[in-house]
C-alpha cells in the first residue's frame, strides 16, 4: 500500500524530464517558492493544479499523487492476514477501526473490499455487545451490495452476492436471502465442464485437468458440506440420521477428508454429535464429541487448504484463490471456536457427568487454549 506523497513524485518527475522549478512555475503560473514547498511537503498545490501539472507530466492524477487506489493480491492476502491476527491479540475496538479506514482508502478495489466483508463477518462474533456484531454483519454485507452493484467483475459479483446472503443467515434475516438468491432452486453450471473441454481441444492437457479437478474438489465438498445442515433438518428421524452418516462418512473415507479437508470433517462430527445429544444417545454423542476432539487437536496446519494424491493439480489454484491455503481466522481465535462451541452447546449438558465427556473437555482445553 501506497500513502498520497504528491511531494516525492514532483520532485522525481522533473527530474526525469530535466527541467528546473521555475520552468514548473512559469507553465502553472505561481511562484518557485511555491513549488519548492510543494516538493520539499510544506504545502499542496491548489487542487484546480492538478489536471495542469499531470498533464504536464503526462500521467494520471492518481500517478501524479503516488495514490493506488487498487491493491495487489498479495497486498491484499496479506493484509488480511494481518488484520486476522490483530484481531486474535489486540483490542477489538481498534482493530476495527482500522479495517473500516482502509476500506474508506479503497472503496474502489473491490477484491479487497470482498474479502474485507469476509474478514469482519468471520470476527464479528470477537464484539462483546450483540448490536455491534449485527451492525459489523450488515457492514459486510453493505460492501457485497456495493461489489455486486458496481464491480465489472463477474466472477466477483457471483461471490459477493453468495457471502451477501451468508451474512443474511447471520443476521437471522431468511427472507433477504430468498429476495436476493431467489426461491427458486436452479441447475448447477458447467462452466468448469466447458472451460477443462475447451482446454483440451486446444491441446493443454494440464490446464484441462487442473480445471476438471477443481471442479471435482468444489462438487465433493459442496455434497460433503451440505450434511450438517441435512442432519439438523432430520434431528427427530433416527432413521434418517443413520443413513446420511452412512453416505457422508463413507464417502469421505474414500476421499480421506480427515486428511483434505480436515475442517468439514469437523463440523459434520459436531453437528452429529449435538444431533444425538437431542436425542439423548450419550453413547453416539460422545463417539460423534471424540472424534471432533481428534481432529481439532491434531496439527493445525492440517487446517489449511491443500490437494492430495488424488487432487494432485489443485494446490496452484488454491494458492491463487481469495486468501488461497491459509484458514479465514486467526489461529488462536478458531481454537477459542471450536472450544467454546463444545462447552456453551446445551445439546451437551446431560453429558456433563460422563468420565468420556470429562476427559475430550480436558483434552480440548489443554490443546485449544482453555484454562
Amino acid at each position: 500500500m501506497k500513502e498520497i506523497n504528491i511531494a516525492k513524485m514532483l520532485v522525481t518527475k522533473r527530474r526525469e524530464k530535466g527541467i528546473t522549478q521555475d520552468e514548473i512555475a512559469a507553465y502553472i503560473g505561481v511562484s518557485k517558492a511555491s513549488v519548492s514547498k510543494w516538493e520539499t511537503g510544506q504545502s499542496y498545490p491548489d487542487i484546480t493544479f492538478l489536471p495542469k501539472l499531470a498533464a504536464y507530466f503526462n500521467i494520471s492524477i492518481d500517478e501524479l499523487m503516488g495514490y493506488e487506489p487498487q491493491m495487489t493480491k498479495e497486498d491484499i492476502k496479506k493484509l488480511y492476514h494481518q488484520f486476522s491476527s490483530s484481531f486474535a491479540t489486540r483490542p477489538f475496538d481498534d482493530v476495527l477501526g482500522e479495517c473500516r479506514m482502509i476500506i474508506k482508502k479503497y472503496y474502489s478495489c473491490f477484491p479487497l473490499l470482498f474479502q474485507m466483508a469476509v474478514l469482519l463477518a468471520n470476527h464479528h462474533m470477537l464484539s462483546k455487545e450483540k448490536k455491534e456484531q449485527e451492525t459489523i454483519l450488515n457492514e459486510a454485507a453493505e460492501l457485497c451490495i456495493r461489489i455486486r452493484t458496481e464491480s465489472d467483475d463477474v466472477w466477483l459479483a457471483k461471490e459477493a452476492t453468495s457471502f451477501e446472503a451468508v451474512c443474511y443467515l447471520m443476521l437471522q434475516q431468511p427472507q433477504d436471502v430468498l429476495n436476493l438468491l431467489g426461491e427458486s432452486i436452479r441447475m448447477m453450471p458447467t462452466d468448469y465442464e466447458i472451460v477443462g473441454q475447451a482446454y483440451q481441444m486446444m491441446g493443454n492437457i494440464s490446464k484441462a485437468k487442473e480445471v476438471t479437478q477443481v471442479s471435482m474438489y468444489q462438487h465433493l465438498l459442496a455434497l460433503i458440506g451440505a450434511t450438517p445442515s441435512y442432519l439438523m433438518l432430520n434431528a427427530d428421524n433416527s432413521n434418517k440420521i443413520e443413513e446420511i452418516l452412512h453416505r457422508t462418512l463413507s464417502v469421505a473415507e474414500i476421499y480421506d477428508l480427515k486428511q483434505l479437508h480436515p475442517n468439514t470433517m469437523a463440523q459434520i462430527y459436531f453437528t452429529a454429535a449435538q444431533v444425538y445429544g437431542l436425542q439423548s444417545d450419550a453413547e453416539k454423542a460422545l463417539d460423534m464429541l471424540q472424534r471432533y476432539s481428534d481432529i481439532c487437536t491434531r496439527n493445525f496446519l492440517l487446517f489449511s487448504l491443500h490437494g492430495d494424491s488424488f487432487f494432485d493439480e489443485i494446490d496452484g489454484w488454491l494458492a491463487d484463490f481469495d486468501l488461497g491455503a491459509d484458514a479465514p481466522r486467526d489461529e488462536k481465535v478458531i481454537k477459542e471456536s471450536m472450544l467454546q462451541s463444545v462447552l456453551s452447546n446445551p445439546a451437551f449438558t446431560f453429558l456433563a457427568e460422563q468420565p468420556l465427556y470429562k476427559n475430550i473437555i480436558k483434552t480440548l482445553e489443554s490443546n485449544l487454549g482453555g484454562n
